[in-house]
């Protein structure tokens, strides 16, 4: 049994934290104190059913601190899920808050193995074992979906582990003891592949997701009908009948990030399609908000800023591109989302009331098709034709 810290409680921390705690001892470390306060009343602060239920009912061995001392002194393991971001402007990747964990947890432990599961560019951890003078540090992506985290923890598609040290496989052990998948593949690589794999892996499935979103396009364009269009596509077995539904483009905490991270790490490469996909998200809600314009409406109702369903994630939601662009044409938006506890969003009023949202909307345009909607059906602009994420 092993003594774990997990640095960052958010998707990817909390669920990597109940995952092993299932055999080892685990600290969950956050800044966030009211974050902490609440999981120490096994309470979840994200929605994933798994996560709560595993809270709620497993023997874990588990406990959750703000206390840097108490949570770096004694592990073997340091597991680093803080959030980092790419910013477009300054063609920068943030990861300021990885090494501001390293720089403290080194003061107080020079021993343990270091696993990096936040998104970072490619040649990144080789910059940090040097920086720190210290080979103990690995990346190990993850791959996992809002909301069905812990799931997919518990079911791997795959372990990728960015070292050949003997900690590092020792570490990999862990993850597939964790597991209730048998014969996880278990994959160890460089730390740059490693990096690689997971800006690849997601930046194909924006690729896919923008497919899906251009022939969407093009059919609502020619009024044609895309579900039997994409239905007739999907049956051939090497395109698939899954991940097709059409959205009103990708967005969350990865693909827009990952994306674009990929992309810069193209500059001197030779590249089309990795320009593409990051441009075709945004002529993908150019397309969708032109649609809206076309029905002249007085008052947009934006249905849930979330980006799929049983989430609380609206970082860089889709349709929050889409209502930033009806606003910029005079439109008055208002917006439906429990989630938020704000009286405005960006400027536009949040209501509380659905009856009270639904009667002031002409129109009501909603990312993925609600249960709540279907009695105004009429009302409702959305692209999901699957009713599926």
């Amino acid at each position: 049994m092993k003594i774990i810290t997990i640095a960052g409680l958010g998707y990817v921390g909390l669920s990597m934290a109940v995952l092993l705690s299932q055999h080892n001892e685990v600290i969950g470390f956050d800044i966030n104190q009211d974050r902490i306060h609440l999981l120490n009343q096994k309470k979840t602060p994200i929605i994933d059913n798994d996560i709560q239920n595993y809270l709620n009912s497993k023997p874990l061995k588990l406990s959750f601190t703000f206390d840097t001392q108490l949570a770096y002194s004694k592990v073997n393991i340091l597991i680093i899920a803080t959030p980092t971001n790419y910013d477009t402007e300054k063609n920068f990747f943030d990861t300021s808050s990885i090494e501001t964990v390293i720089k403290e947890f080194l003061k107080i432990n020079n021993q343990a193995l270091i696993v990096i599961k936040s998104t970072v560019p490619v040649g990144y951890t080789k910059q940090l074992q040097m920086k720190f003078n210290y080979n103990k540090i690995i990346f190990s992506p993850e791959f996992l979906r809002e909301g069905k985290a812990l799931y997919d923890n518990l079911y791997p598609s795959r372990i990728i582990i960015g070292s050949d040290l003997p900690e590092a496989k020792e570490f990999a052990s862990l993850l597939v003891q964790a597991s209730l998948k048998p014969d996880v593949p278990v994959k160890f690589v460089e730390s740059t592949e490693s990096e690689a794999i997971k800006l690849f892996s997601n930046t194909y499935l924006a690729m896919r997701v923008a497919f899906f979103n251009e022939l969407d396009t093009y059919a609502e364009t020619r009024n044609l009908d895309t579900k039997q269009i994409i239905e007739g596509v999907s049956l051939d077995p090497r395109i698939g009948n899954y991940y097709n539904n059409p959205s009103f483009g990708y967005g969350g905490y990865c693909l827009p990030k990952d994306t674009k991270q990929l992309l810069a790490n193209f500059q001197d490469v030779p590249q089309n399609i990795m320009t593409a996909i990051v441009d075709a998200n945004r002529t993908r809600k150019d397309h969708i908000a032109d649609m809206i314009l076309k029905r002249k409406p007085k008052v947009v109702g934006i249905f849930r800023l979330v980006m799929k369903n049983n989430s609380d994630n609206f970082r860089y939601s889709a349709i929050q591109g889409v209502m930033k662009r009806i606003k910029a044409k005079g439109i008055k938006v208002i917006v439906y989302e429990p989630a938020l506890k704000e009286k405005e969003f960006f400027g536009s009023d949040v209501i509380t009331s659905l009856e009270n949202f639904i009667s002031l909307s002409d129109l009501i345009v909603s990312n993925r098709m609600y249960a709540e909607l279907e009695k105004v059906k009429n009302k409702v602009y959305t692209r999901d034709l699957f009713n599926k994420d």
